[in-house]
């Protein structure tokens, strides 16, 4: 399979254009991935626009790929949304990365009440920026048209109004049904993992309250970093993603 690379403004090329890779995107192709001149290459803007083109020139500072094909992936619709309950370590991280490799279409962060981890003041905008980092190398080695947004931090009362609009899945391993006997509705898919002690009774209530629906995703509870990739995976079948 060819290299692929992200460049924001690769939307604009057309078939016989000439793509400029630089900084650390053109140092990691010639320097780790090796690229050589005359290998095919793909390139995403990641906003849909998908070319396949050849390296006509490589250095660390500079690659140029001419595009030799173009062609533009629709939206995914309905989306997969991943809430993500802020998490110790790298358990967080390890969810976000997974998730974004297995098809997911927008990760929020959730500030949870049993979540250690606390995103407050500057510490919100460096967290959200290194999440969207995450999202962005795994979609290059994933190979997706479309790179996942990040949303801002959110907080419970924040999903309870997403709740009262959105189809929203609570993770609960004390619901009554699974998750595999879903049947989508059309409707945006809004997927809310807890933190390692789980989502807490009143935020269960606050939510369900709200019109968010309890959903058991198997007879094993997960844990923080690997209950939403399981979860998206049975999602993607439902959807006809897989």
């Amino acid at each position: 399979m060819a290299l692929h690379f992200l460049v924001e403004t690769a939307g604009g090329a057309a078939v016989g254009d000439v793509v400029t890779l630089t900084g650390a995107e053109a140092k990691h192709a010639a320097v780790v991935r090796r690229l050589r001149v005359g290998e095919a290459v793909t390139v995403g803007d990641g906003r849909g626009v998908w070319l396949t083109g050849v390296a006509e020139e490589v250095s660390p500072s500079r690659v140029e790929v001419r595009v030799q094909e173009r062609a533009e992936s629709p939206a995914p619709s309905p989306r997969v949304v991943l809430v993500q309950a802020l998490a110790k370590g790298d358990r967080d991280e390890l969810a976000v990365q997974a998730a974004c490799e297995l098809g997911v279409d927008e990760i929020v962060p959730w500030q949870a009440g049993r979540s250690i981890s606390r995103w407050e003041g500057p510490k919100a905008a460096k967290g959200r920026e290194r999440w969207a980092t995450i999202v962005r190398e795994a979609a290059k080695q994933a190979h997706r048209a479309w790179v996942p947004e990040v949303a801002p931090v959110e907080s419970t009362a924040q999903l309870a109004a997403r709740a009262a609009q959105q189809r929203v899945l609570l993770l609960d391993p004390t619901a009554p049904g699974r998750l595999s006997d879903l049947e989508p509705d059309g409707r945006d898919l809004v997927l809310v993992v807890g933190p390692e002690g789980g989502i807490s009774a009143e935020e269960l209530e606050r939510l369900t309250a709200a019109g968010a629906e309890r959903v058991l995703l198997g007879d094993t509870v997960l844990r923080t970093s690997t209950a939403g990739p399981a979860a998206i995976a049975v999602l993607s079948v439902a959807l006809g993603r897989w």
